[in-house]
């Protein structure tokens, strides 16, 4: 009796520790991910972009350009807020919205004027650079020292957009679809007014846009044509306008942008770009190599302190 009643009691108490509950699991704090420091191998071996393209914060620097827009990086970076009054920032996933602060003084001034002088309620502003500048793992040739900014041809909404918006929003097509000039169902008067307001800022040391556009500045200018030669031809630029802002003062290391050839770039110049074999050029039988990505020896010394910078 005495067995039985001892099996009886621990068949019980194993029926009462399968029914409790177990003591909650341990869960340690997350942390912030830190893009881990590169070792001496990897700043020969790594591609630019690569080490470029990890960093999520600016280098706590003074604020410096350095380089050219297309080598180069950027110390003391300084971040546009994703809305402002006259403006919203899309595509935020990239995590380029990061300028020289005389990059975001530009946007902030420049977008101010629209309501008024075009009826647009603000911009939409597409990639400036990385937090840290340096080459893009997509995209951009440029944009490396935080004085380059992609502004859409498309007025902004009067509404607030929500993240999904911002990333799948299709910007207007500004080029008709022969590519020989611009669509007159997207085209308007104002966007000749938003261009000419930008060229005009005296920071301002160049705006790409596509043949097209170029071509209906050169028709509708009037007498008022000064401002047209900073506004160039470039592959691409269908839906908005690459502008690209002078070397700012404090950044002895940044590389200037040569001048614009003189005139209005409205003549043969011009026409060169609608040939049928620059419009709709024959492929090489044997495609061209690609150039290999720049690595940081490729860079100014400096950028190996702005990469390494807490």
């Amino acid at each position: 009796m005495r067995r039985l009643a001892l099996i009886a009691l621990l068949l019980s108490a194993a029926s009462a520790n399968a029914q409790a509950p177990l003591p909650p699991k341990r869960v340690e704090p997350q942390t912030a991910a830190v893009a881990p420091v590169p070792k001496p191998e990897e700043l020969t071996k790594s591609p630019a972009k690569v080490l470029f393209g990890e960093k999520r914060e600016p280098a706590s620097m003074k604020a410096r350009s350095i380089g050219f827009y297309a080598h180069g990086c950027l110390a003391g970076a300084v971040a546009l807020p994703i809305n402002g009054k006259t403006w919203q920032v899309m595509r935020l996933s990239r995590n380029r919205n990061w300028g020289h602060p005389d990059l975001i003084a530009f946007l902030e001034r420049f977008s101010n004027k629209l309501p008024q002088i075009a009826g647009w309620p603000g911009i939409m502003v597409g990639d400036l650079s990385q937090p840290r500048g340096g080459p893009m793992l997509t995209g951009h040739a440029s944009h490396q020292i935080g004085l380059d900014a992609d502004i859409w041809l498309t007025p902004m909404p009067t509404h607030t957009l929500n993240w999904e918006e911002r990333e799948k929003i299709t910007p207007l097509m500004m080029v008709r679809a022969d590519r020989t000039d611009i669509d007159p169902n997207t085209w308007t008067p104002s966007h000749l007014k938003v261009i000419k307001a930008a060229a005009e800022d005296p920071v301002v040391e160049r705006i790409f846009v596509n043949a097209a556009i170029k071509k209906a500045l050169c028709r509708e200018a009037g007498s008022d044509r000064a401002w047209l030669s900073k506004v160039r031809p470039y592959w691409g630029h269908d839906y908005h306008m690459h502008i690209r802002i002078r070397c700012p003062a404090g950044s002895a290391n940044c590389e200037k942008q040569p001048e614009p050839p003189s005139g209005d770039g409205c003549g043969h110049e011009l026409n060169w770009w609608f040939r049928p074999s620059v419009l709709h050029p024959i492929p090489p039988i044997i495609p061209p190599k690609p150039k290999p990505p720049l690595t940081m020896k490729d860079l100014p010394a400096e950028c190996r302190q702005v990469l390494l910078a807490p």
